[in-house]
């Protein structure tokens, strides 16, 4: 691995049950848990998993597709079911599904075509959220001497 390869954020606790997330470049978004009261509708952690694994495949289907021509609508939906059972919290049944539509055109055409195999390949080998959560990646947790 090199240091090119490596990702981070830290999570900043900002009150009870709110946090804000920072990136190495300084760029924030804030959530809470489901129990914080309301803070002007930040997302829950769950929540920035389904965003987390929508954005990502958004991000390669809308290159492959872009350069052929802008979309007219290009929204992508995620959705499953939080369980808990003798695995603990968890998602199932997640679903990603994608409304693209583009204009008339001869590139729009290319777009159109190429619409499924990039879906198809953002799935199967390029979103590294998606990729990751489907190949079940351990998590190793530790706490730092006080």
């Amino acid at each position: 691995m090199s240091e090119d390869s490596r990702r981070s954020v830290v999570i900043d606790r900002t009150g009870p049950g709110h946090f804000v997330a920072t990136n190495a470049r300084g760029g924030t978004i804030r959530f809470s848990t489901a129990s914080g009261d309301d803070r002007g509708g930040d997302f829950t952690p769950v929540e920035l998993l389904l965003a987390a694994i929508g954005g990502c495949t958004a991000a390669d289907v809308d290159a492959a597709t872009g350069r052929h021509a802008e979309p007219a609508r290009f929204s992508v939906s995620v959705t499953g079911d939080r369980i808990s059972d003798e695995l603990g919290n968890r998602m199932t049944g997640l679903t990603v599904t994608f409304g693209v539509t583009f204009p008339d055109g001869e590139g729009a055409d290319r777009a159109r075509a190429i619409l499924p195999r990039a879906v198809k390949a953002s799935h199967d080998r390029h979103c590294t959220v998606s990729r990751t959560v489907e190949t079940g990646t351990p998590v190793t947790v530790t706490v730092e001497d006080a």
